[in-house]
């Protein structure tokens, strides 16, 4: 058989253009994946285009959402014991409340209330290494809880999670950043969590 129409060897693209085609596209998808693919997806904005664009957030709350599920799909089973439990002193507040404790230390009492499905999230600001005892109780059953910390660069690292009406023991710092708690309230009817905390930490802040 012949083939009338094959093409002329000039009439092909050079080795020098399809590289400079493979770097253009190489270069495009490298972009979209820093600016649109990681911000949206995992929350990660190392260019601070996605924080403009709205679509940080978006993975933040995905994988906020994912951490729920989680969250929801353990609690059919018993959640894993905290380590070296020890109740943190009560201090009575309508809200929060805190108090200075020698050597740098310091004791707060944080007090929320959660509508049904509504979440929260109370964060330490912690110094790597440090350590916080805590206590949280919740007053209307069962709530899915998730502890972890994020930092510039790491917006999540876990600590444990699970579905619980009352957790207590230590928190120790894996790095410099916010450490803490997300609940989210399933129970069908409104929920006051009262969170005591004690140790090294410069703040207690809400998140959410």
């Amino acid at each position: 058989m012949y083939n009338a129409n094959k093409p002329d060897l000039s009439e092909l693209p050079s080795t020098g253009r399809l590289l400079k085609s493979t770097g253009i596209a190489a270069l495009v998808a490298t972009t979209l994946l820093v600016t649109v693919v990681l911000p949206a997806e995992y929350g990660v904005d190392p260019t601070r285009i996605g924080s403009v664009l709205g679509l940080t957030e978006m993975g933040r709350i995905k994988r906020q959402l994912a951490a729920e599920a989680e969250a929801e799909q353990a609690a059919a089973q018993p959640a894993a014991p905290a380590p070296a439990p020890t109740p943190a002193p009560a201090k009575a507040a309508p809200s929060a409340s805190s108090s200075a404790t020698p050597a740098g230390q310091r004791s707060d009492e944080t007090v929320i209330t959660l509508a049904p499905d509504q979440g929260a999230e109370i964060k330490l600001v912690m110094k790597g290494g440090a350590t916080a005892r805590y206590s949280w109780s919740s007053s209307g059953g069962k709530v899915n809880f998730d502890i972890h910390a994020d930092k510039p660069g790491t917006p999540y690292h876990g600590y444990g999670k699970g579905s619980s009406q009352r957790e207590e023991g230590e928190l120790t710092a894996a790095f410099t950043g916010s450490h803490g708690w997300f609940w989210r309230n399933r129970t069908g009817a409104p929920v006051t969590i009262t969170l005591k905390t004690e140790g090294s930490y410069s703040e207690v802040k809400r998140v959410v």
